[in-house]
């Protein structure tokens, strides 16, 4: 074992980052640039916190912190070394997804699946709800390397996509730009420069509808079912993005919440359905009054399913695992920048 080396600890007072994640970055920074050797004897808790004027409290912690990242290791009656058992290089990023759904689980294995044995990824949930997001932000920041969020929030409209100067907007701000990747959602109201893998929900389904135009010309009217209700609520960018394209190619069009179980089904009415519980009242009703799916009553499903190729819908969706595998590129490469994620239009005998 090498002989034990002073440690230089820079701490900013006023700084949002604890004191003690300032401590454990200024060691593993010594640890990186070589100032620190694998299996060099590290200062007591007591030591180092009489030579840096820090609590005994916070120099625990810093190393409780390094601990668990494998970066020390303790000797009973011998203290705190280097270690050389894992390497320092490998990444420590946190996911932070706004909901459960099989969409966005879909999002997060093809990530960890790119990410591979280079990082460990710890994934947690804030529900659409703000205040949760802004305290799951201030308990994590400092303890990661990257930082990978869906920003999404429910309010009093159903939908918010960071438009305001809010607290989700002020807990990101204090985030370091090079180490926050934004992922899933449009990016308004926040710096042009921040990384981003993201979905643009007003012209993904324009350009989409203009892909099934010829399939929607035999039906008299297109309806939009856009939940605007419910824990988890969906952008309202896709009624935007709905209108335009029916304004603009003169398609009679209505935009209704849910399809009621008790529904009078038009003949040559499409539907385009967000939620699966609307998918599937629509496939009852249609076995009830014998209509022919493609023929009489046309569907448009969001998000690709193994379940909506079985029953041969036609869907339009974004890429999920595509969108997971291109943040994790972020990370590994270093590169910069904002990747519009890819969305498709998979035409099927439903239309």
């Amino acid at each position: 074992m090498q002989h034990e080396q002073k440690i230089d600890i820079n701490i900013t007072l006023h700084s949002s980052v604890p004191k003690y994640i300032q401590v454990a970055e200024c060691i593993t920074d010594e640890i990186n640039l070589g100032k620190l050797k694998i299996g060099q004897k590290m200062p007591s808790i007591t030591e180092l916190s009489q030579k840096s004027a820090l609590s005994r409290d916070t120099i625990e912690k810093a190393y409780k912190h390094l601990r668990a990242r494998n970066l020390i290791y303790s000797v009973i009656g011998l203290g705190y070394f280097i270690n050389g058992n894992e390497s320092v290089d490998v990444l420590n990023i946190f996911l932070l997804i706004n909901k459960p759904s099989s969409y966005k689980m879909e999002i997060c294995n093809a990530f960890v699946d790119a990410i591979g044995s280079k990082g460990n990824v710890s994934v947690s949930l804030y529900y659409c709800d703000e205040n949760l997001f802004v305290d799951t932000l201030k308990k994590n920041l400092g303890l990661f390397d990257y930082y990978v969020i869906m920003p999404h929030f429910a309010n009093e409209k159903g939908y918010n996509l960071i438009k305001h100067k809010d607290k989700a907007v002020d807990a990101l701000e204090n985030m370091p730009k090079d180490k926050l990747i934004l992922l899933d959602t449009v990016k308004e109201g926040i710096d042009a420069d921040y990384n981003a893998v993201y979905q643009d929900f007003k012209n993904d389904i324009f350009n989409a509808l203009e892909q099934a135009m010829d399939k929607l010309k035999k039906y008299q009217k297109i309806i939009l079912v856009h939940p605007n209700t419910g824990v988890f609520p969906y952008p309202q960018h896709i009624m935007t993005g709905f209108k335009s394209f029916c304004v603009t190619y003169n398609f009679d069009f209505e935009i209704i919440n849910h399809i009621n179980k008790n529904i009078e089904l038009d003949q040559k009415y499409a539907y385009i359905t967000i939620q699966e519980s609307d998918l599937v009242v629509l496939m009852q009703q249609l076995k009830a009054k014998n209509l022919k799916l493609g023929k009489d009553i046309g569907i448009i499903s969001y998000n690709e399913t193994p379940l909506k190729s079985l029953l041969d819908i036609t869907v339009i969706s974004t890429d999920f695992r595509a969108m997971g595998a291109l943040a994790a590129d972020l990370i590994l490469s270093e590169k910069k920048g904002s990747i519009k994620n890819k969305f498709l239009y998979i035409e099927r005998s439903s239309l």
